[in-house]
């Protein structure tokens, strides 16, 4: 698989940095959604870094502890059940993204998000679909973003043990849902969000 980064070195040719931007648990019922922005303005040779969903538990870990010792700047956002519930996830996701990106943002920066739209950020933002199978610096934010989450999700499932979150990570898995069926939801569950049924 071709490494990333040229896509973002080419942004790079006109642009002071690139920011890369994506998020995860969006999908998840319960727990907060996390956005990572991480700016770079000379993209590392590193091809272990791609959309973290492509990456093992452990080679997430690996890539995630090489991009914090790669001179990369990143700001980690997280919104929590009651704002997502207030807003809605796609409004929450947007909100954080714009308080993400800000924090590292300059006039002459280029924000890139994966096919989201932050909003008016004060400089050139891309959405593109599958930006974090394209660009290095968004796909790097993907993994610092899910490695942050998931280490939130495994502490709750260690406190509120009945859902088994350090399994799923908040996500509707079929173990899940069973667990909602016999128990109920917590507090940390997103009323907002419909889930299925595992029994008819």
């Amino acid at each position: 698989m071709k490494p990333l980064g040229l896509k973002d070195r080419e942004i790079l040719r006109g642009a002071e940095s690139i920011i890369g931007v994506d998020e995860v648990g969006r999908g998840a019922l319960a727990g907060p959604v996390v956005v990572c922005a991480a700016s770079f303005a000379a993209i590392p040779d590193d091809p272990g870094v791609r959309d973290s969903k492509q990456l093992t538990g452990n080679r997430r870990d690996e890539a995630a502890s090489r991009l914090r010792a790669s001179g990369a700047r990143w700001v980690v956002c997280e919104v929590w059940v009651e704002l997502i519930d207030k807003l809605n996830i796609l409004e929450a996701t947007r909100l954080a993204m714009r308080a993400a990106a800000g924090a590292l943002v300059t006039p002459e920066a280029v924000v890139v998000t994966d096919y989201v739209d932050p909003g008016d950020l004060g400089c050139r933002v891309l959405s593109p679909k599958k930006a974090d199978r394209e660009y290095f610096s968004v796909a790097a934010a993907s993994i610092l973003a899910k490695v942050h989450r998931d280490r939130i999700m495994v502490d709750l499932g260690a406190e509120q043990p009945h859902w088994g979150w350090e399994w799923n990570k908040g996500y509707g898995t079929v173990a899940h849902r069973l667990a909602l069926e016999n128990c109920g939801p917590g507090a940390l569950h997103r009323r907002s969000f419909r889930w299925s049924p595992v029994l008819p």
